[in-house]
């Protein structure tokens, strides 16, 4: 019998990695390491406890001794990992303007800083066997930023970036370097977004400058989740595929949109491009609307506070 393939799936508990290792479980050819946060270990143990050659561990990806226990713990009790996929993430909204430094480095520790330590530590292994692949679960948003959306967009323009230079780096090692880009999936993870403090005291004020973006904004992202045909279950399947090819490419597109932004970037000129997108957010003309009235009354406010001046002073 051949050996099996060892499978490290991180955020194994929910969404897209739990149908990953739900689907690689059924078969005997892998032998997973499927990670989880808190109570949730032990929900996911014992969801898996009949299956033999599925490990679960904790992995915290914000806190840097979780991650060196994790990759410890792995490279001791584990047979040596020959794919890596760093699923695990959090999308936080809120416009540019209203996201503040801590929101913003809970972001980057999980969907940045968090993968790379975990590939950091488990390449030497990899090199040293001459073998392995790493699969880093991008998105549509590592090729493209939305309003609302920057902070998620930034961070997957720099694991996209990373692993581009990771390929390049690791092509001599026979180590494949992956990223899955998806679109919009048919799944309740839209609900599972975190909030800036700032963005949802804007949500809750109406008369708040912003207060459009988020309504249009959240409307447009859920109904667009919800007519989605791409699954969880489906991309696994795609992601299954890539663990089997030999000669993986860099940038795989798995859902219809991740295709069709991928075609219209290199097809069309940049300026175009943005422009077309502009206009079609969703009622962006009442963006517009809202800053010119907001313009324009600031106009008349200044106007009537330097009349109230001059008729004081005289």
């Amino acid at each position: 019998m051949a050996a099996r393939i060892t499978v490290v799936v991180t955020g194994a508990n929910t969404g897209l990695g739990a149908a990953i290792v739900r689907r690689l479980s059924q078969s005997d050819t892998y032998h997973l390491v499927a990670t989880a946060r808190g109570k949730k270990v032990e929900a996911l143990r014992e969801q898996f406890k009949e299956k033999s050659h599925v490990q679960v561990f904790e992995l915290d990806l914000v806190d840097p001794s979780s991650r060196d226990r994790f990759v410890s713990s792995v490279l001791q009790t584990c047979p040596p990992v020959d794919v890596l996929i760093n699923n695990a993430g959090i999308s936080f909204r809120g416009v540019v303007e209203q996201m503040e430094r801590d929101e913003e480095t809970l972001q980057f520790e999980t969907n940045y800083f968090g993968p790379l330590s975990i590939i950091r530590g488990l390449l030497p292994s990899m090199r040293k066997r001459y073998r392995g692949k790493i699969i880093n679960i991008s998105s549509v948003s590592g090729m493209m930023a939305m309003p609302t959306m920057g902070s998620y967009s930034a961070s997957k323009f720099a694991l996209e970036g990373a692993s581009e230079a990771l390929w390049y780096e690791l092509k001599p090692w026979n180590i494949s370097v992956s990223l899955i880009q998806l679109g919009f999936i048919k799944s309740q993870s839209y609900q599972n977004v975190y909030w800036s403090r700032q963005a949802k005291r804007s949500q809750d004020h109406p008369e708040d400058d912003y207060h459009v973006y988020y309504s249009n904004m959240s409307a447009f992202i859920a109904r667009l989740m919800t007519r989605s045909r791409a699954t969880p279950e489906k991309i696994a399947c795609g992601i299954e595929n890539l663990i089997q090819d030999p000669s993986p490419p860099l940038r795989v597109p798995l859902t219809f949109d991740a295709h069709l932004f991928f075609w219209i970037r290199r097809l069309l000129p940049r300026w175009l491009y943005h422009k077309i997108l502009y206009r079609n957010l969703p009622s962006v003309s009442s963006w517009e609307q809202l800053a010119v009235s907001r313009v324009n009354r600031n106009k008349l406010k200044g106007k009537q506070e330097e009349s109230g001046c001059a008729v004081r002073e005289r």
